[in-house]
């Protein structure tokens, strides 16, 4: 085995292993680009040691990109599938064809794994983390968010939100234990909700999501600072104009591209810096919002966008109703005992 690909190795036995859980006699969707192909290639090599059967897929064999719609071949064969993994590179309008899978994920209850914009950074780091002690942190906050009515989040860099939340639209946990229920991330480690209704500042310091993620990396240096009513993006400020016209431009293609679809919470404990690649960035703990397609199949919401893009911002304290669960970016014991 080559170096590089023995490096990959935990974090795919991770994913395959314990993440997905995936078992010999379960048939396995695995989907990749050219540009993941290394990291795709350590999945297989481990769902082949489970002894699951699998088929391969590279999308720049399959159809020019950015695609246009998901491949009738990998639409087919994922309904012969129990288990399906997207480890792939986002490219620009492709957001749809990702939809399109997620569809029959969701239709036919697959387990499944998206790791868009995986790379080796992340398979070194955020999938090593112990993800049976991210899911027993993440069960601990839906527990204190699912009956919350209101939940406020501050920064020093000059966040102040507010997410008020209707008790008729569900939480749901994605903590990187992967089941039928709701396909997940990896790295995985969040809890998030459609909320009711946002107001307030977010200054995006850590990373924004979809395409724009590989074309700006980590704003650190140069932040995106928006302003929410009503839970409609109304403003968005920074001195990088380009980050600035790419995110208003993406949040305004269609009528709902500019409302906040998710609030959510994230878990994963073992991360320790926000890196600039928004899969492993968003599960970065602390608040993160996105705005368009709201996940009504999970959460209830009976409206609908064509786009979703998460925003990250850092150092965050964050109370529930009325009560302190986080401070500068840390949960607080009570929340971790």
């Amino acid at each position: 085995m080559h170096d590089s690909l023995k490096e990959l190795q935990p974090g795919a036995h991770n994913a395959v292993r314990v993440c997905l859980n995936i078992q010999p006699h379960e048939r396995v969707t695995v989907i990749t680009d050219e540009a993941c192909r290394e990291i795709a290639a350590a999945l297989v090599r481990e769902i082949e040691a489970v002894g699951a059967p699998h088929a391969l897929f590279v999308l720049e064999d399959l159809a020019p990109r950015p695609l246009a719609a998901l491949p009738a071949a990998i639409a087919q064969d994922m309904e012969r599938s129990d288990v399906s993994i997207f480890a792939a590179r986002a490219q620009a309008n492709e957001l749809g064809s990702r939809m399109q899978m997620t569809d029959i994920v969701n239709r036919r209850r697959m387990r499944h794994a998206h790791m868009v914009n995986i790379t080796d950074q992340i398979m070194r780091d955020g999938m090593r983390a112990d993800y049976r002690a991210v899911d027993r942190l993440s069960s601990r906050v839906f527990d204190i968010v699912r009956r919350a009515r209101t939940i406020r989040a501050t920064t020093p860099a000059g966040t102040d939100i507010r997410a008020d939340l209707d008790p008729a639209l569900k939480w749901v946990k994605t903590s990187g234990l992967i089941s039928s229920e709701k396909w997940g991330n990896l790295p995985g480690g969040e809890v998030f909700t459609a909320p009711r209704d946002v107001n307030g500042t977010f200054v995006i310091d850590g990373v924004v999501g979809d395409w724009l993620c590989d074309r700006y990396g980590t704003l650190k240096h140069s932040p995106l600072t928006i302003t929410v009513e009503r839970g409609r993006l109304v403003d968005a400020q920074s001195d990088n104009n380009a980050l600035r016209e790419d995110f208003w431009r993406y949040t305004h293609t269609d009528e709902n591209s500019d409302r906040v679809g998710e609030f959510a919470i994230g878990t994963n404990i073992e991360l320790k810096a926000v890196i600039g690649h928004i899969l492993q960035d968003e599960k970065f703990p602390g608040v993160h919002i996105a705005f368009g397609n709201p996940y009504g199949a999970h959460t209830g919401a009976r409206w609908y966008s064509s786009t979703h893009i998460d925003v990250v911002g850092t150092e965050f304290d964050i109370w529930v109703d009325s009560d302190k669960i986080m401070d500068k970016g840390t949960f607080l014991d009570s929340v971790m005992s």
